[in-house]
């Protein structure tokens, strides 16, 4: 009896964390969704990884999935063709419809900033978020998506958040939205 009561509550406990992660883990639009192509290559990372590094895309905004999957497809596009990239070099990206697309993914190296792939996930939000921020469903779905990594073990739980700007000679991810992830968990000001 004590075996059986015990084996309930691991599986109640079990339910209960899965059910966290889903509350907290945003649907992720795929890169089959969204019209991308398959890497050329698939070089895996050690999870937890411990940064978090912010970027914008220096495009035009998408409010729309058809629109945001335009625009990641020509971003994809630009990272393998031009820059022979083995894909699109962020981990995900989030447009202005709120959505969280799947770059190269979870437990992927990205290719988004220099001598920090392996040890970070790359977030982009698709614009120019220089002068403007992204809108509210936006900046909610990227604390999310961290927040699910964290959740299931890609991100540590002690992870350190950074603007691209930071640590590469970049401007990204804009004034605006440098300032604004300045207020995030984690964000830190040393490395």
């Amino acid at each position: 009896m004590k075996q059986v009561i015990s084996l309930l509550v691991i599986v109640a406990i079990s339910l209960t964390v899965a059910d966290d992660e889903e509350a907290i883990c945003p649907t992720l639009v795929t890169k089959q969704e969204w019209g991308g192509i398959k890497a050329v290559h698939v070089p895996y990372q050690i999870i937890p990884v411990p940064n978090v590094i912010i970027h914008h895309t220096v495009t035009g905004a998408c409010s729309t999935k058809a629109e945001c999957g335009s625009i990641i497809g020509n971003i994809q596009n630009r990272h393998m063709d031009v820059l022979n990239f083995d894909d699109i070099g962020y981990n995900f990206l989030i447009g202005n419809d709120g959505r969280v697309y799947q770059g190269a993914g979870w437990h992927i190296e990205g290719a988004h900033t220099y001598r920090w792939n392996k040890k970070s996930i790359g977030i982009a939000f698709v614009g120019d978020f220089s002068s403007e921020l992204p809108v509210p469903s936006a900046l909610q779905a990227a604390k999310n998506l961290i927040k699910c990594g964290v959740a299931t073990g890609e991100i540590d739980q002690n992870y350190k958040l950074y603007g691209a700007r930071q640590l590469v000679p970049t401007e990204s991810p804009g004034v605006d939205l440098y300032r604004e992830i300045k207020e995030w968990d984690n964000w830190s000001s040393t490395w």
